[in-house]
């Protein structure tokens, strides 16, 4: 059996080229395994590189978290008196814009006003026209009162100042149907909407739920003894699957501690602007309590065993070969490197596995 590292020949291929590699000698058998690749081959075989760099290593506190809809970027649409629901303008998992109709409503209350409200502003118009020199101050005073109450009162029933003016500038009667719409009250998706058509709802009855999606909570419950190490503004992250992680914020902590779990929930501000969070989705978190020194630091996944040792794959030039490095901790996703490289130096931080695969296969092919 010849050594592991003896000279080998290999056959690969990317992007339609194949290449032939011949490694010979000890000291750099392994990295002659692996063909010179250009950056067009290497994005091809899914191959990422990145600089290495110093940053400062933080400990975690790692908990149970949930996703929920951000408060603050969320609505809920009601109506203020008893109504019918006529009409729908949008339905659940579509994207509205602030001011866009929604659903139209009917009501009896409401066609009451309109019609006070016509009955109001017609007399106000005659008595303006005429003018304080032909009626009385009471009178005059009194056709603008009631016309101010009853302009007052349609608005609180829910018709905007918009449906208001229509209504007053047809100036008919019979228009006064108790018909209005429910316009949305800013950009979000719609994310409930549980009313039927012809259905009677009731003042303050959920009627739809707007939310804007691209920014969401992940509420992580964290014991009070470890809620006194974050702070707001504190880095985070979010595990969504075996391997992702999300970035994210503290942005509250509460101030109550829940009677059932005795945790503080701590909310988590994430960028959901790709959508990979639905709300009541569980998650993990991991929150920053502590901020170390600046070492040199790789992305966890660039580091890998390679005869039992630890390496990366660094790039030089348009050559990748291992090299041995001397780790530290981890945190956040990072390794401390404490040997081995420098920063500025180009690494692989994704498509390790190809690499390790071309130099083991090399092996046992010289063996054979």
């Amino acid at each position: 059996m010849t050594h592991p590292f003896a000279s080998v020949l290999i056959l690969l291929t990317l992007g339609g080229s194949s290449f032939f590699v011949h490694a010979e000698g000890e000291s750099g058998a392994e990295q002659q395994g692996i063909p010179q690749m250009t950056a067009e081959q290497r994005q091809a075989m899914g191959i990422v590189t990145a600089p290495v760099s110093r940053r400062r290593l933080a400990d975690e506190i790692v908990a149970p978290g949930e996703v929920t809809l951000d408060a603050y970027r969320t609505s809920q649409i009601a109506s203020r008196i008893t109504a019918q629901v006529i009409e729908r303008y949008a339905r659940m998992g579509e994207r509205v814009k602030k001011g866009q109709r929604l659903l139209r409503l009917s009501s009896v209350a409401m066609a009451e006003a309109q019609g006070q409200l016509l009955i109001a502003d017609r007399e106000w118009q005659r008595v303006k026209k005429l003018g304080r020199k032909v009626v009385s101050a009471r009178r005059y005073n009194d056709a603008q009162i009631k016309r101010q109450e009853a302009y007052a009162r349609v608005a609180a029933y829910g018709m905007t100042g918009p449906q208001i003016g229509a209504l007053l500038k047809q100036g008919d009667a019979s228009k006064a149907t108790g018909e209005f719409d429910l316009l949305a009250p800013q950009d979000g998706t719609v994310i409930s909407d549980p009313f039927l058509h012809g259905q009677v709802v009731e003042p303050g009855q959920l009627l739809m739920e707007v939310s804007d999606e691209t920014q969401l909570w992940v509420k992580s419950q964290i014991t009070p003894a470890d809620v006194v190490h974050i702070e707001p503004g504190a880095k985070a992250r979010i595990l969504i699957d075996e391997e992702r992680w999300l970035e994210g914020r503290v942005v509250q902590i509460h101030r109550r501690i829940d009677e059932t779990t005795r945790t503080l929930p701590v909310r988590i501000g994430v960028d959901n602007s790709k959508g990979l969070l639905r709300p009541g989705q569980f998650v993990k978190t991991a929150l920053e309590i502590a901020t170390g020194e600046e070492a040199i630091a790789v992305p966890r996944e660039a580091v890998t065993l390679l005869h039992g040792d630890r390496v990366v794959f660094k790039l030089e030039g348009e050559e990748l070969h291992p090299q041995l490095v001397e780790t530290g901790k981890v945190h956040s996703g990072w390794i401390e490197i404490k040997a081995g490289l420098k920063p500025g130096d180009e690494i692989v931080t994704r498509g390790m596995f190809l690499l390790k695969s071309l130099l083991l296969k090399s092996q046992i092919g010289d063996e054979d």
